[in-house]
């Protein structure tokens, strides 16, 4: 029998952290993008943002042309979750 089991809704996960470098706040926000010299069109890579950060790295990917998309990480969730239902 194996000895390993899935834990995923038997503990708490621990909480997402903005991507910010050294930043250490709780994430609340997630932006989506892609760069299109590398990705595909629907190709979404993302970035994790606390609420201090959420502009800054807003401006960053958007001056670059690769912001795609800012979601609260609540509703992000929710849809990921969806989109797992339907798989």
């Amino acid at each position: 029998m194996d000895s390993v089991s899935d834990v995923t809704n038997e503990s708490p996960r621990d909480p997402l952290i903005c991507s910010a470098k050294g930043c250490r706040e709780t994430a609340a926000w997630v932006l989506a993008w892609n760069n299109p010299k590398l990705h595909t069109p629907e190709r979404r890579k993302t970035w994790l943002a606390c609420e201090g950060h959420r502009e800054h790295l807003s401006q960053f990917l958007g001056v670059r042309g690769f912001l795609k998309d800012v979601v609260p990480l609540a509703e992000w969730e929710e849809t990921e979750a969806g989109s797992a239902a339907d798989r």
